[in-house]
């Protein structure tokens, strides 16, 4: 098959160009990109900056019902502000003291999942992804007879954040649902990074990570099942991290 634009189908170079979104086989216009593909880049680089900048609006992405659901609330870290935050990672990691006492106030501590959504460096990905990935989780941890802890968003978020809510609330498992770094493919991409009982002092070595949830990559529906998949894994046996590695999904079976 040709990749002429007048013959029928689109040709080898063509399949290959739809089976990624990365910039490859695109041609050139001299040393540089054509047109088209230098405005594809420079939209899909505008696009990441905004996943960067941005704020959750916490009722604009999950609504007023989803909120009402699960008592959905916001804290923050001890980041002052967007620019602060990425300016200073390690402030990312610790609840800011007001937002811990809120914390305490309102979330029912010692449940068997609690669920925490930080805007990470994408709040694209958060108003894309974490909606269904909420519903999906909690739907699924009622199915096997889980205590769900009352979930919220935590604003400047960096993952260690994890610590401090293991150390405040005793929750066997915590998964976070937090916006990983947009690139020129995706700026809604979503991470999932789980730990069992997580305290002060544990690193990314006792965490376990479901990375690049987005409509071109895991779908939300599948992440779900992962990620109960792995907190079963954590609570027979009695850890998470690097020791704990996600069990391969069973092939379909053999047509007969």
């Amino acid at each position: 098959m040709s990749d002429n634009p007048l013959s029928p189908g689109p040709g080898p170079l063509g399949v290959a160009r739809d089976s990624t979104p990365a910039r490859v086989l695109v041609g050139r216009a001299g040393p540089g990109y054509r047109t088209r593909t230098w405005l594809s880049l420079r939209e899909d680089h505008a696009a990441a900056r905004d996943a960067v900048q941005a704020e959750v609006d916490l009722l604009g992405a999950f609504g007023h019902h989803r909120i009402a659901t699960h008592q959905l609330f916001a804290v923050t870290s001890r980041a002052g502000s967007k620019a602060e935050y990425l300016r200073r990672p390690d402030l990312g990691r610790r609840l800011e003291d007001e937002s811990r006492r809120t914390i305490l106030d309102r979330c029912p501590a010692v449940r068997d999942v609690q669920v925490v959504i930080g805007d990470g460096l994408s709040a694209t990905a958060v108003s894309a992804q974490a909606p269904a990935m909420l519903d999906g989780l909690r739907t699924a941890c009622e199915a096997r007879g889980w205590s769900f802890g009352r979930p919220f968003l935590v604003r400047y978020c960096r993952v260690g954040v994890m610590n401090d809510v293991g150390d405040l609330l005793n929750p066997a498992v915590v998964v976070l649902l937090i916006g990983e770094r947009p690139g020129l493919a995706t700026a809604e991409s979503l991470s999932a990074y789980l730990a069992f009982r997580p305290r002060a002092g544990h690193t990314d070595a006792d965490r376990n990570l479901i990375s690049n949830i987005h409509s071109r990559g895991v779908p939300c529906d599948e992440a779900v099942c992962r990620v109960v998949a792995l907190a079963d894994q954590f609570r027979a046996a009695g850890r998470s991290g690097v020791s704990v590695k996600e069990l391969a999904a069973a092939p379909p079976p053999l047509p007969t």
